[in-house]
């Protein structure tokens, strides 16, 4: 039950950090001025962290957040609350082998009053979330209670095994009332668990949360209420917005991991801490507990540097497991580096995700490999230089085995085109258009917009075009195997099932070899707007010259990264390209001699495809993620025998 769909880890940074003063809220019934005091007030102080993930097996920041928590609650000047916004026991290296354990083991250190359940806390599947036969399961294993306010059960209405609804901490002569709160994003958008087959529930969280918070105030005798809801910073705030009473004073959002610091929205205070233990949220709240209101608040987001001391005892928990994993072992070198962000394997073909997949395809023998996205974790660059067995199992975290399925050339097609989000649709004007996967073994153009006859194109596998009617072994990960992330795959016959993890298939690929150089081959070929089609000759004695019609958003073209590809992936940089916005036309200029390199095992006069790519700013497309639209031409080659007189290329 692995959660790998992206839910906004790659959102771009929001705010800035920097310490919030001064702020007024409203809280229960009562409005409170700025800086206004009672001689009740007490200051309340609530630490935050969320989306631990990948730190929770690495003894780098997650230490060094245990010990700030120290440091922090050891400085509050009254009460302390410390609280998590999910995402915290997966995934991270360790989790394929000994799954949430490491990091409960460090979180019951840090003496949290609560956490709530997110979307990766079913990374082992709904039962681990409590295993009561057993001892063990995250909740069971974990000194604190995790909160499920809105995910319950069916028949009862209650919060379902191993969660509680509420957690109310009585401190300092102030009350705080805890709810855990997520979204259908985090639940059925990102694991492959059918929770209403299972008898849960999903209820809105903007109305059983204000509700929720309403209650703890009439009955529970709060003075506080405090969120902690998986939902990101955008839903974090429309609860804000849907809490018409105020009973909600502050929500600690989770899942998108953005640097959010304390800011007020309709008289709740919302906050996020990034991720990866890489901040933690501190936030003083000015209690009036006659009064049962929050007058006023100061915060910031506490950067997680190097010169935090490692909590010893948290350091080596995180230590023990990973000797026994054996993680700390160089495996290879790599000479290029190995691009495991985010940004760039959601959006574009990457290094890593080059090496992970022909991993894939090698083990298996398949013709095509394919995996998601949102199954590349860490969202760091490893290399030049030593990779370990700990850097495979930090990007590749789940506990995915490699699955053969059999499909068609049009399957194939059509399941590379259900990872395109396109620049029109919700996704793709909040992080740009994407096409969220990594591949080996085919090459393809998609083009991210609505309304095309096709999204993805020119598909070829092992360089000739895809056939619809031929079947095709195609390798994928579990995960994507069962439906995962959105891929048509859950129906399709299975030609192997393997026990072999993702990771371990990786890690023997990488054994095997020693040195690895992967680069950008141009798999997946983005395009927005088409050039007209040329055909020219190719002896490898002068300049190939073709002129095309540029499509009428074309305002400028940048010259400088104007080539031609051959379908096995060879690049040929233009030597000379002028663009003429009077004329529209684009001319480009190649040296012959490396063309001809690039088709060197064509007979003479064999036709074979290239295909011409420039990047461009257009009138009309204005993108989010990439710096500019991009133009294709298809070009077709006439091959001469070198030495041969060749005539004139032609163009158009």
């Amino acid at each position: 039950m692995m959660s790998q769909k992206r839910g906004f880890e790659r959102r771009d940074v929001l705010r800035a950090g920097g310490l919030v003063l001064g702020g007024s809220l409203v809280s229960g019934s009562t409005t409170a001025a700025e800086g206004s005091s009672t001689a009740a007030d007490t200051t309340l102080t609530v630490l935050s962290y969320n989306d631990i993930q990948t730190a929770a097996a690495e003894d780098k920041t997650f230490p060094r957040l245990v010990t700030l928590i120290e440091q922090r609650r050891a400085a509050a000047d009254g009460p302390v609350v410390v609280v998590g916004g999910g995402d915290q026991v997966g995934p991270h290296a360790l989790g394929p082998l000994s799954q949430w354990r490491c990091p409960v083991d460090v979180l019951n250190l840090v003496g949290s009053d609560a956490d709530v359940i997110g979307n990766h806390e079913f990374d082992y599947g709904l039962d681990a979330i409590t295993d009561a036969e057993s001892g063990g399961g995250v909740t069971n294993d974990s000194q604190f209670p995790w909160l499920a306010t809105n995910l319950v059960d069916a028949d009862t209405g209650e919060a379902f095994a191993g969660t509680e609804s509420f957690e109310v901490v009585a401190r300092g002569g102030v009350r705080v009332g805890l709810i855990g709160l997520i979204d259908e994003g985090a639940t059925y958008g990102k694991t492959n668990i059918d929770f209403e087959a299972e008898g849960l529930r999903v209820e809105d969280y903007t109305e059983t949360g204000p509700a929720e918070a309403a209650r703890l105030r009439a009955e529970e005798d709060v003075d506080v209420v405090v969120a902690l809801a998986h939902t990101g910073v955008p839903d974090a705030e429309a609860l804000a917005e849907a809490d018409t009473d105020d009973a909600i004073d502050v929500v600690v959002a989770g899942d998108d991991e953005i640097v959010y610091p304390p800011a007020e929205t309709s008289g709740t205070v919302v906050t996020e801490g990034e991720a990866r233990a890489n901040y933690l949220g501190e936030l003083h709240l000015h209690v009036d507990t006659d009064a049962g209101a929050v007058t006023g608040f100061e915060g910031d987001l506490l950067p997680v540097t190097e010169e935090i001391p490692k909590d010893p005892d948290a350091s080596a928990i995180i230590d023990d497991y990973r000797g026994e994993a054996k993680l700390d072992t160089v495996i290879a070198e790599t000479e290029t580096p190995l691009d495991a962000r985010f940004a760039t394997n959601y959006h574009r073909e990457s290094t890593y995700g080059n090496l992970v997949t022909d991993a894939m395809r090698e083990r298996t023998g398949a013709d095509v490999a394919i995996t998601n996205a949102g199954g590349i974790r860490s969202n760091a660059v490893y290399g030049p230089g030593q990779i370990t067995g700990g850097d495979v199992f930090n990007t590749l975290p789940f506990a995915n085995t490699l699955v053969t399925v059999e499909l068609t050339g049009e399957e194939l097609v059509e399941t590379l085109a259900s990872q395109v989000i396109t620049l029109e649709s919700d996704t793709g004007q909040a992080f740009g258009e994407e096409i969220s996967q990594q591949v080996s073994g085919v090459r393809f153009e998609w083009v991210p917009h609505e309304g095309v006859d096709e999204q993805v194109r020119d598909v070829r596998v092992g360089g000739e075009p895809v056939d619809p009617e031929a079947t095709y072994d195609v390798a994928v990960n579990s995960f994507i195997a069962d439906g995962g992330s959105g891929y048509p795959l859950a129906d399709k016959p299975r030609i192997a099932e393997t026990d072999v993890l993702l990771a371990t298939a990786v890690v023997e690929y990488l054994d095997a070899r020693g040195t690895v150089a992967p680069t950008v081959e141009g798999r997946m070929q983005r395009v927005d707007r088409d050039l007209t089609d040329a055909s020219v000759t190719v002896d490898g004695n002068g300049k190939v010259v073709a002129q095309f019609d540029t499509p009428d958003d074309v305002e400028s073209v940048a010259t400088d990264t104007v080539a031609v590809w051959s379908p096995d992936g060879e690049r040929v940089a233009a030597e000379h390209a002028v663009f003429d916005a009077e004329e529209e036309t684009l001319v480009v200029r190649v040296d012959d001699a490396p063309l001809a390199e690039t088709v060197a095992d064509a007979a003479d006069g064999e036709d074979l495809p290239l295909d011409l790519y420039a990047e461009y700013e257009s009138s009309e497309f204005d993108h989010v993620y990439f710096e500019r639209s991009r133009l294709n031409a298809d070009v077709t080659a006439t091959v001469r025998e070198r030495g041969r007189a060749a005539g004139a290329p032609t163009g158009r």
